[in-house]
């Protein structure tokens, strides 16, 4: 994809300048230094351990179900959990985690619908018709016992807000105090010459809201069941 031509652009910076009374800006913009920084010593000083009893303590506020494996019992403990939310037909993303993890087994059911682009709008049906969507955690929040997770073309959105469940497979090595980590981790990436997905997203639980005279429901906008599986 070719870039596009920037027009007239001094003269429209110069005009913002004029009307915000101030002198154009002629190089680039200097990160401003911040005298305190309270938000990178929350939590800083917490074991992984205890990073992961933060984020339980959390799960129960969230309505969300933490279970705690190795590897090597990972796929037990995920099929166990497909059959606690019901089975049923389940979609997952195109993710080489799946195999490294040795889920592949567990996965190669006829229900299990791995998401494919070329296919178009049919995954979106799978989706929206899927008991369980199933994806790894790229990032983990232990302070709200949030998910993010990196969608693109092959790991869409989709999964984790269509279908009735969301199971997240957390890598315990993957948990981070809170937001600011993951921000920091996410513009040392950058730095390095990674691409980002322009879609990052956040789940914390199964969906939820309160816009209605303050009454908590769940399912609204998404799943209605939420389980975390941390896999050490």
């Amino acid at each position: 994809m070719s870039k596009g031509n920037i027009y007239h652009r001094e003269e429209f910076l110069q005009t913002i300048a004029k009307n915000l009374r101030r002198k154009p800006r002629l190089r680039e913009m200097e990160r401003p230094k911040r005298k305190y920084r309270p938000e990178p010593k929350v939590y800083a000083t917490l074991s992984a351990t205890e990073l992961l009893q933060v984020m339980r303590d959390e799960c129960d506020k969230i309505h969300t179900e933490l279970l705690e494996t190795d590897q090597a019992s990972l796929p037990k403990v995920l099929a166990k959990q497909i059959g606690v939310h019901g089975n049923g037909s389940i979609v997952i993303p195109e993710d080489p985690r799946f195999i490294d993890y040795g889920l592949d087994g567990v996965l190669s059911q006829e229900d299990v619908h791995t998401w494919d682009p070329s296919r178009g709008d049919e995954n979106i049906t799978h989706a929206e018709q899927a008991n369980i969507g199933i994806m790894f955690s790229d990032i983990t929040l232990a302070e709200s016992a949030t998910t993010v997770i990196f969608n693109d073309k092959n790991k869409a959105r989709a999964i984790s807000l269509l279908p009735t469940t969301f199971i997240a497979i957390i890598p315990k090595h993957s948990i981070v105090p809170r937001m600011t980590q993951a921000a920091q981790i996410i513009e040392q990436q950058i730095k390095a010459g990674e691409t980002i997905p322009s879609c990052v997203n956040l789940i914390s639980g199964p969906s939820n809201s309160a816009d209605i005279e303050y009454n908590l429901v769940v399912g609204v906008h998404g799943p209605i069941k939420a389980s975390y599986i941390v896999v050490d």
